[in-house]
């Protein structure tokens, strides 16, 4: 897209309000990863908290190992979730040297444009821990189903 200077200065407060909007966007992503991040501990806390009562009581083996199995892929799937790439955003310096000499309308299109890119590069990565995360979920509960079913028939 090619504009002339005046064009361009004709659409900064567009350019300004798509901007801001990239800007948030990106701000509730990265609140939204660190959710996920908060709620693989849990999950993480509660499996190995959930083993451990499992092995300190009586079971029916079979039924045990396979609630172990569980756990053991609820802790695994709950840590891939931390061992994602972190969160991207601007760098601040190249940002600077990068822009500083451009007009308002021109350095806005291209803060616009760059955090649209991190924000789809950023989406890459939530959605993968987001499925780490469901994994871990589901393991737990199937291994919570396990023990339960594995504790009662040793009774």
């Amino acid at each position: 897209m090619t504009m002339t200077p005046a064009e361009l200065a004709a659409q900064e407060p567009t350019l300004e309000l798509l901007n801001n909007e990239a800007a948030a966007r990106l701000t509730r992503q990265s609140d939204s990863l660190a959710k996920i991040d908060t709620k693989a501990v849990f999950l993480i806390g509660f499996a190995a908290t959930a083993a451990q009562f499992l092995a300190t009581h009586k079971h029916h083996a079979v039924l045990a190992y396979c609630a172990f199995a569980a756990y053991a892929v609820s802790l695994l799937a709950g840590v891939q979730t931390f061992r994602v790439a972190e969160y991207k955003d601007l760098e601040p310096r190249p940002l600077v040297v990068n822009y500083v000499h451009l007009s308002k309308a021109l350095a806005l299109i291209r803060l616009a444009s760059s955090r649209a890119s991190l924000f789809e590069e950023n989406q890459r990565r939530h959605q993968k821990k987001a499925r780490y995360w469901a994994v871990s979920l589901w393991s737990l509960i199937v291994g919570l189903g396990l023990s339960t079913v594995a504790l009662l028939l040793h009774t």
